[in-house]
């Protein structure tokens, strides 16, 4: 304490200092590690000898570790949770063993159940046995009792004549033929299919001679016919092409009838053949004058008395186009109706016949006494006089300037080349054509060359001389398309042209026309018509015009969000029935065999023209103007004092007065998956829809993992050739009705507006019936027309982009229509609803009909159509005019005319909720 006090104070010196200062170090430094050491060993020994010596007390309640005698232990706070657990887990087990016993039970009743269902279905298996038998057994007496009251119907056996069959009886004269003992309808039952054979012309003689033209443009087309097979033992007729011979080659009589009779199938009297003389000139050699063809038909451009066997030979074109088709850019429109000539004339007679003027007799005194053989000299005073008087502007020229072409006696010769002709034909509105004065001519080929040419360039032909045979006169109504005026009313000529109407005289112009494309201006038209004629004489259905086959894509369909029926957009009025019907087919041969005997001269109310002498389509040819006809009796007729006017029997039919049938929807698509989805699943529960054909205009096929919506009806994903919008309008084989509605993969259209266009097509089938419409208008600026999509009071398009429209149009369009449209279509990838638009008004002369006030559509959330684009416009103008050029006028027809459903703006009764009003 005292150095450490001397510490504190300060010291005496610096060495006591620092001696104290370690020495009290050592002693802190000792006194704590003896403090810790007592303190970490001491305490903790006492403190459990004190707690053991505790534990081992007598008394009960000083016990605090050891164990306790009943609840004790609970009085601890967290001890007590934990018993509040165990009887909890103990409650649940309790409760889950009372609920497994009594599912237990239940799956024992279950089980019962089970074993008294499969009781139930093997006696409820046994009963529809029993049904099955009895209904069978029902059926099979039923087809008995039929049997036993109706004949029964099946097709003929055909059995073949063997080769070298005796033939028919032969006439009295070769002169007598006609098909009732000429021809042999053993070799042509009705369902043959009208085989026929065709000979290789260079296996003979007379073939090297032929001229290579027409002999290469008959090969070509007896190639691609349908008709036409190379196995000779099944056919109905053979067809022998002698042509039209090479200059200076003459082939003599006796020589060609000889090597006519070595034919392999002529059988000594040549029944069922066909020989054909095709000539291009007009001066071509009468080749089968003085030639014996026996029980052959002759298909030629000229023909004498002693040749022409009416009813039997046929009077066909010459073959002007033999390697080219025709240019419809070169030909003229048909409008103005009037053009600078009233009429044309222009020939040269070589050798005619004596004149009737030259003997001192009057026209009546001649008309008394025996015919004159010779007008001619009247008619040029006659058309001399009308060129004089200068009423009309005529031309009338009876020397040529040139060389007159060579002719046949009495016949009035071409004067210059061809195109100067069609000039001057483009300029006339009538076209003169003298017959032969030799009334043992019936037609020659000069004749049937100026006929060819006025229908080529819309002169309509004025034929003078009634006796003349005009080119399939037995089929064809000439009155339609040209005047035939008897030469002795050759002064009255003049009168009857000023008479006709600009509306007629457009009419037979357009009637012209059509024959000319037709029947006469390519080889095919010529061969097919020759064939037509026969078939149609002996009464045998034309064969179906080819279907497209269909290519299908594979694809996975199956239940997507959104595809429930009953969430169908309906809008506003529900226009379908109650309930839908599975998918049928129309029936495709209403009057097949009995066509030909019931329609021999109908003509087709759509088209101009007799209608029979097309090929014809899987299904009634008439079909599309005349389905009223066929609806007849199947229609709701009322009765004296019914009811009536509840319009029920009207919607269950569907138009009250036509069968049930269904439609299909053929949708073009283009690498648009999801657009195209959206707009198949709107389609979910669509009433009377047969079938879905998804055009997939895209080389690139559907994605692997694409998922194709269920929407109650097959959807066919069909494969093109190439990228072509023409592809919207080929006949699939797909599609098995007659009402197609055709629609854009981005249109939106409800189901009411849809079964109300149908409920309106199938009471105007010949017509486009849709939603969006067009008109075209006149551009006086530039004189030309111009395509209008702005909205206006009338229209004269339905865009095939929501139309429905008769599958007979489809074939047309493929087949028929000129391939220069189709063509300009692929080349602006643009303008196929203008060209359908245009080939329906061209062959009804009605304009389409409009549905709803609808006009375009909206789809959110779809690219940018073509359509914004101010090109599409332009290619559209272009289109129209090109297409009116190759029709020659403007087909396309206005209306104001609209169809809508006005029943949501009618107060009706309440039985009367299903009649149907149309503005």
């Amino acid at each position: 304490m005292t150095g450490y006090t001397m510490l504190r104070n300060g010291g005496a010196g610096n060495g006591g200092q620092t001696c104290m200062l370690r020495w009290s170090n050592r002693i802190r430094l000792t006194w704590l590690s003896f403090t810790l050491f007592v303190i970490l060993v001491f305490f903790p020994l006492i403190a459990h000898y004190y707690l053991t010596t505790l534990d081992e007390a007598d008394e009960a309640g000083k016990r605090i570790f050891g164990p306790r005698v009943g609840n004790e232990l609970c009085e601890v706070k967290h001890v007590l949770d934990l018993c509040r657990i165990r009887e909890s887990v103990s409650e649940e087990l309790l409760q889950l063993e009372a609920k497994r016993q009594e599912l237990n039970s239940e799956i024992a009743k279950l089980n019962l159940k089970i074993e008294a269902c499969k009781k139930s279905i093997e006696n409820a298996k046994q009963d529809l046995l029993q049904l099955k038998n009895v209904i069978s057994q029902t059926e099979h007496s039923y087809k008995e009792l039929m049997a036993q009251n109706q004949p029964k119907l099946s097709l003929p056996i055909r059995l073949l004549p063997e080769k070298d069959d005796a033939g028919l009886p032969p006439p009295k004269a070769t002169r007598g033929c006609r098909l009732h003992n000429c021809f042999d309808y053993s070799r042509c039952p009705l369902t043959s299919g009208f085989p026929v054979y065709v000979y290789d012309s260079d296996q003979f003689v007379f073939g090297s001679y032929l001229d290579p033209l027409v002999k290469q443009a008959f090969q070509a087309t007896a190639r691609a016919n349908v008709y036409v097979t190379e196995n000779a033992d099944i056919a109905c007729l053979y067809v022998i092409l002698v042509g039209e011979m090479q200059e200076p080659v003459v082939l003599r009589p006796a020589e060609l009838e000889k090597q006519l009779y070595s034919l392999p199938h002529w059988r000594t009297d040549g029944h069922n053949h066909v020989i054909i003389n095709l000539s291009r000139k007009s001066d071509t050699q009468n080749l089968l004058y003085n030639v014996s063809t026996g029980r052959a038909m002759v298909a030629q451009s000229t023909f004498y008395t002693v040749q022409y066997r009416p009813g039997f030979d046929l009077v066909v074109s010459p073959l002007v186009h033999a390697m080219s088709e025709p240019n419809f850019m070169e030909i003229p429109p048909q409008v103005p109706v009037k053009r600078k000539y009233l009429f044309t004339f222009q020939g040269e007679k070589i050798e005619s016949l004596r004149s009737s003027l030259q003997e001192a007799r009057s026209f009546e005194e001649e008309m008394e006494g025996d015919p004159p053989a010779d007008y001619d000299d009247r008619i040029i005073a006659t058309l001399k006089a009308v060129q004089d008087s200068k009423l009309d502007q005529v031309l009338v020229e009876f020397t040529c300037k040139n060389q007159p072409k060579p002719s046949l006696p009495t016949e009035w010769a071409l004067c210059g080349e061809r195109e100067d002709r069609l000039e001057l034909l483009k300029l006339s509105t009538f076209a003169l054509i003298i017959t032969p004065g030799d009334p043992r001519l019936v037609i020659s080929s000069g004749c049937a060359t100026r006929l060819f040419e006025a229908l080529e360039v819309g002169a309509v032909p004025v034929v003078l001389g009634e006796q003349v045979q005009l080119p399939y006169q037995d089929m064809l109504q000439w009155n339609e398309a040209a005047l035939v005026v008897p030469k002795p009313r050759v002064t009255e000529v003049h009168f009857l042209l000023r008479s006709l109407s600009d509306s007629d005289l457009l009419a037979m112009r357009r009637q012209g026309r059509f024959l000319w494309e037709t029947y006469f201006s390519t080889a095919d038209s010529i061969f097919n018509t020759v064939l037509a004629m026969i078939r149609t004489r002996i009464q045998i259905p034309a064969a179906p015009i080819r279907e497209e086959a269909a290519a299908e894509i594979p694809h996975r369909s199956g239940k997507a969000a959104g595809t429930d029926p009953n969430m169908a957009d309906n809008g506003d009025l529900d226009l379908g029935p109650v309930e839908t019907e599975p998918p049928y087919a129309s029936p495709r041969y209403l009057r097949n065999f009995t066509l030909t005997v019931t329609d021999f001269y109908r003509s087709w109310n759509c088209a101009p023209g007799p209608f029979h002498l097309f090929p014809h389509t899987p299904f009634d040819p008439v079909l599309p103007s005349e389905a009223k006809f066929l609806g007849s009796g199947t229609g709701f007729r009322p009765i004296g004092g019914g009811a009536g006017g509840s319009g029920k029997e009207f919607q269950a039919a569907l138009g009250g007065n036509v069968p049930r049938e269904q439609f299909t929807v053929v949708m073009l698509t283009y690498e648009r998956e999801e657009v195209l989805m959206n707009s198949l699943e709107r389609l979910n529960g669509l009433p009377y829809l047969n079938k879905v054909v998804v055009v997939w205009n895209s080389p690139k096929l559907p994605s692997e993992d694409l998922l194709w919506p269920d929407i109650g009806v097959p959807i066919m994903v069909v494969r093109t050739e190439k990228n072509s919008l023409n592809n919207r309008f080929l006949p699939w084989n797909e599609i098995e009705t007659e009402a197609i509605l055709s629609i854009d993969d981005d249109a939106h259209l409800r189901h009411d507006e849809i079964m109300f266009g149908f409920r309106v097509w199938r009471e105007a089938r010949d017509r486009i019936v849709g939603f969006p419409g067009r008109y075209h208008a006149w551009d006086i600026p530039h004189q030309s027309w111009l395509y209008n999509s702005n909205y206006s009071c009338e229209l004269s398009m339905v865009l095939t982009g929501a139309a429905f429209f008769h599958k007979y149009y489809a074939y047309l369009y493929s087949y028929v229509m000129p391939q220069a449209i189709r063509d300009m279509v692929d080349e602006y990838i643009n303008c196929e609803d203008i060209a359908m638009n245009f080939l329906v008004s061209h062959i009804t002369r009605k304009p389409p009909i409009k549905v709803t006030s609808r006009w375009t559509f909206r789809c959110p959330g779809c690219p940018q159509a073509l359509s914004h684009d101010d090109s599409h416009f332009h290619e559209r103008h272009k289109c129209i005019n090109f297409f009116v050029k190759v029709y020659g006028y403007m087909p396309l027809l206005y209306t104001q005319f609209r169809v809508d459903s006005v029943l949501f703006k009618t107060r009706l009764p309440h039985d009367k909720t299903k009649c149907f009003k149309f503005i």
